[in-house]
Formats: C-alpha cells, structure tokens, sequence
C-alpha cells in the first residue's frame, strides 16, 4: 500500500503556488519545460501547443509581414512624391525609420522577459503597431493632412502638422513591429516542448516555415501592393496593409485557449548586473575545485520563475573569465552568518552565473552575423546602383531594378521547403542530428553562399565594365547593352543565404539562450541587421574617402562606367571569408548549454 501510494506521489512544480499539482502517472500528459496553459494551470501536451497553435503564429507573422513590408518597399516614393523631400532626405528618413525598427526589438524583448511575458507584449505592442497604420492611411487619405501637389518644379513643403501626422505614424509602426519582432518567433517556438524529443524536432520546422511566412508576406507586398500604390492610389495602398495588421492580430487572439506560456522570469539585465556584483565582492576569494559546493536551490527548477536550471560549465581551467564569475555562486562565511541566501546582490545560484556565461559565449557569434547583414544590406543598395546602369528591357517591357530583390525572395520560397522536406532528412541519415544540422553548421553554410553571392556580382560588374570599354560608354553615364536578369543569380543566392543563416540565427538564439532571456536573445539576433546596415555605410564612406584621393573618381563615382564597383564586391568578399573564417574558430569552441 505504501509503495502505491509512493508511485502517486504528487509531483509539484515549483513555479508558483497557484498550479494545480500534477500526479506522477499523469506526468506525461502534460509539459516538462515549466508552460502553462490561458488559466495559468500546467500545458496539456494534446490540447495546447504544438502546430493546432502554430498555425494561428504563422497566420499572424504572414499577415504582419506584409503590413510592414507594404510600407516600407515603397516608402522613399512617397517620401518624395507625395512629401516632396529631396532623394537625399528622403533616404536619410528611410534609413533611419528602419534602423530604428531593428532596434526597438529591445524594448519589446525586456518587457516580455521581465514583465509581460511574450503573449501580452504581443497584444500591446501589435495595438501601437495598427494605430499607426491607421494615422498613417489617414495621413495619405485626407487631402488637408497632404501638402498641395508640385506646380512644376515648385513644391510646397509640407506644414508641421502634415510633417508631424504621417512621421508619428510612422514611428508608432516602428515601435510596434519592433516590440513584436523578437517575441512571434519566440513565443511559436514555446509551443514545442523541450523536453520531448518528437516536439523538439518539430520546433526546427517552425522556424523554417516562420521564414517561409514573412517572404510570402514580402512577396505579396513588393509586387500587388507596391503596384496599387503607384497605379491606384496611397490611401487605399496604406489601408490594405492596415486591414492585414487587423487580421494578423485576429488570427493571434483567436487561438489564445490553445497556446502554451512560459512565465516571465523578471528583469534579465538585473539578473545579469547581480552576477557581476556578486562576482566582484568576493573577487579575493579561491573558486573551489568540486563544483557541488557553489551554491544552487533544491528542487527541479531555478530560483528564476519559468526557468529550468543550467548545468555548470566545464571550461573553468581554460577560462579566466567565466572561472572569475563563478566566484558569484560561492557561499562565503559571511553568507553563512547571515543565515539566509535571498539577497542576489550577494549571492547567485549556478543558474543566474550560467545565465550570463552563455551569453558570453554566444557573443563572438552574434558578431560575426553582423558581416552577413552588410552583405544582405548590398540588395538595396548597391545591387540596385549596378542594375541601373544595365539594359532593364524585356521586349516591350522595362523592368525597375528594385524588382529583381523579389528574386531574393522568390529563392527563399523555393529553398524553405526544399530545406525543410530533402535537405534535413538527407543530412539527418549522415550526422545522426534530429535536426540535420547543428544551428551552427546551418549558419556557417549560409555565411559560405553569401560569399558566392558577392562573388557573383563582382563577376557581373566585371563583364558589364567589359562591355562598356568595347563600347565607348567609359565616359557616358549611361546603362550598358547587358540584360538586367543576369543579376538573379547574385539575389538566388543571398535568398539561400538567407534560408542557412537567418533561419539558423533565430534558432540557434532561441535555442541556446536561458529559458527566461530568450525574447532578450532573439532581440539581439534583431539587432545584427541594423548594425549589419550601419557597418555597410562605414565601408561605402572609407572606400569613396580612400579611393578618391588624388582626383581619382573612385570605385563609386557617379557615373558606375568610370568606377570599379567590382572592386567593392570583392572587398566584401575578402571581408566575408576573413568573417567565416573567424565564426569556424568560434563555433568549434562553442560549447552548448546544458539545461536539466
């Protein structure tokens, strides 16, 4: 009898007082990652998450991407056509509205590490995000919010009203696809269980078809609404991205019963600043060799809520850093005399040190995608300079340079499934991963195509040059007699670039951040992309100073047939293979987390 009553022990976890306990043979029908359901109770495995509930995210992501995207593809024209600001004004303004939308991402993912949690940050955020679509449709619809068309060449300038309307919306979007961004993929992911295997298989699925989601969303944007834009009207081509922004947050709330969530943890940058106090008021003390000795509470989950504990790091004899922070988790005699271990300013659990030391080591790869981003950013710049110097015709038929970027999204499309359905299951059967690949592995391939893609376009500037000697266009701005679809294979291949890296990024940032910082680290993999744009104008400023001294016209002079904008792609070649280089060191070093 005793022993029966042994095997129906109660299994309680330690997430809050409020769940209902689980029996033991029950254990099994619900999750091991610490979710929980609407109510708050533990996530049954048959009727929370799992695809029935990523479906409703992949809905939400679709629609929301091309909301976005059906503002910002078009936006500089309407900047200059309908606003009147100069081509330099108009960039400038586009620019920094898209740097900031890769920064506000930091916001939203320490209001849902903290405080929130991802669902509510999602539901606030996405309410900020259709109000300013709805200012901005109102901005491009009311003729008295519009400044009086050109006479001419004179054209008024917009009054502050008019100025200040269309830019608050405009900021208001940013806000609200940055407070998103790094919680949807996130938050669909938590709807796997990591403690499950077959779940977490499917968890790498997610994120290809999360990627697949928002170019289908790109792909609608940059041809049917850019087109009804210039064609039909901005208001109507501003409503339609709203009325998909309403859409997109429908289809969130409406699977809200089935959604599995996990319990912000509290502030992560506290936490974080805690270690490094701790660490440093016991800098003089000796870090002991048997590691059960630091100090880590009892029971099956950590002192922070919604968070399993991490497994101490081996590492310490080759590393002088993450050995120094351990001295945080050290319980001193002063700590013994107190009696009691809840000031965290004081002492930390093992957890809370690996916290910060998985973020360390996460660091050296977060960095090196920020070179990938440079070479994706070269799709809106550079690759449309080189496409406006060669023949756009097709027949009858012009073609706009800035539509060969939907090529890029095409191959994503294509690669998505192909990935997901061939390629894993191909390299499943050679390297025994549930995955196919490792995230590392993934990334590294794509870091290795985008080198491809800058030596593609370099091979393409080489043979327009050609042409234009044979020509005797040195000298005349003018496009050379050289089709404008021999730039596909350049945007094919950072598309499939995309599909490795990109992919592989969200994932190995999710993946391997602690469970209460992963909104934290999907930001920062968010962030790559601003910096990635920021790094490229450094390296277009420094070859325009370097190569024009001496009267020289550079390698991006005005007129491209006098230039040697090949030169710049091999540079960012040159650049790309020394980053992978640096990211194979990296990733062979790279030891990842260990969650119990």
């Amino acid at each position: 009898m005793d022993g029966a009553e042994e095997e129906r022990r109660l299994l309680v976890r330690e997430e809050g007082g409020d769940q209902e306990p689980i029996l033991a043979q029950d254990a099994g029908l619900y999750t091991g990652d610490g979710s929980v359901d609407v109510r708050g109770h533990p996530a049954s495995k048959r009727t929370t998450g799992n695809w029935r509930a990523c479906y409703f995210i992949l809905g939400n992501e679709c629609c929301e991407r091309l909301a976005y995207y059906g503002i910002s593809k078009n936006l500089v024209t309407y900047l200059k056509e309908k606003l009147h600001l100069s081509n330099l004004e108009a960039a400038r303004n586009v620019t920094t509205w898209q740097g900031t939308c890769y920064l506000t991402p930091l916001i939203g993912a320490i209001l849902a590490d903290s405080h929130w949690g991802k669902y509510w940050t999602i539901a606030v955020f996405s309410s900020v995000y259709f109000i300013g679509l709805a200012i901005l449709t109102l901005s491009a619809s009311i003729s008295a919010l519009q400044p009086p068309s050109c006479l001419g060449t004179v054209c008024p300038e917009p009054s502050l009203l008019q100025y200040g309307t269309f830019f608050i919306g405009l900021y208001m979007i940013a806000l609200g696809t940055g407070g998103i961004k790094p919680c949807v993929s996130s938050f669909g992911a938590d709807q796997f269980d990591d403690t499950d295997p077959a779940e977490r298989a499917k968890k790498g699925s997610f994120f290809n078809w999360f990627y697949f989601c928002i170019n289908i969303g790109a792909f609608i944007s940059g041809t049917v609404i850019v087109w009804i834009q210039d064609n039909i009207g901005w208001g109507i081509g501003f409503a339609i991205p709203t009325i998909f922004m309403a859409l997109a947050i429908s289809f969130f709330f409406a699977a809200s019963n089935m959604y599995r969530f996990q319990k912000p943890g509290g502030s992560p940058l506290t936490r974080v600043c805690q270690v490094v106090v701790a660490a440093l008021r016991k800098w003089n003390i000796e870090v002991p060799n048997d590691i059960s000795l630091l100090y880590e509470v009892d029971g099956q989950t950590s002192a922070t809520e919604g968070s399993r504990k991490l497994e101490h790091t081996n590492e310490l004899e080759i590393d002088r850093t993450h050995m120094f922070f351990d001295r945080a988790a050290i319980i001193s005699s002063a700590d013994l005399k107190q009696e009691s271990f809840t000031d965290p300013w004081k002492l930390c659990t093992v957890t809370q040190v690996e916290e910060l030391k998985i973020l360390i080591r996460m660091f050296p790869i977060w960095a090196t995608t920020i070179i990938f981003s440079a070479v994706y950013a070269q799709n809106s710049s550079m690759f449309l300079e080189q496409g406006m110097v060669l023949d756009k015709r097709i027949g009858s038929f012009n073609i706009p340079p800035a539509s060969l970027s939907s090529f890029d999204v095409i191959s994503v499309i294509i690669w998505v499934p192909l990935y997901d359905r061939i390629l894993v299951p191909i390299a499943r059967k050679f390297t025994g991963r549930e995955k196919g690949f490792s995230e590392l592995q993934r990334m590294g391939i794509g870091l290795f195509v985008s080198i491809l893609a800058m030596v593609s376009a370099a091979l393409v500037e080489l043979k327009r040059l050609d042409i234009a000697r044979s020509e005797g266009l040195i000298h005349e701005k003018a496009a050379v007699p050289m089709s404008i679809l021999w730039q596909i294979p350049q945007y094919f291949l950072v598309g499939a670039a995309e599909v490795f890296t990109s992919i592989g990024q969200v994932e190995f940032f999710y993946d391997q951040a602690p469970d209460a910082m992963r909104s934290l680290c999907s930001a920062l993999a968010l962030v790559t992309v601003s910096l990635g744009s920021y790094i490229s104008s450094i390296i277009l400023t420094l070859v325009s100073y370097i190569t024009t001294q001496g009267g020289d016209p550079g390698w991006i002079p005005d007129n491209l047939n006098e230039g040697h904008l090949d030169r710049f792609f091999w540079l960012i070649a040159g650049i790309s293979i020394a980053n992978l280089m640096v990211f194979i060191g990296c990733a062979m070093r790279y030891k990842y987390k260990k969650a119990s």
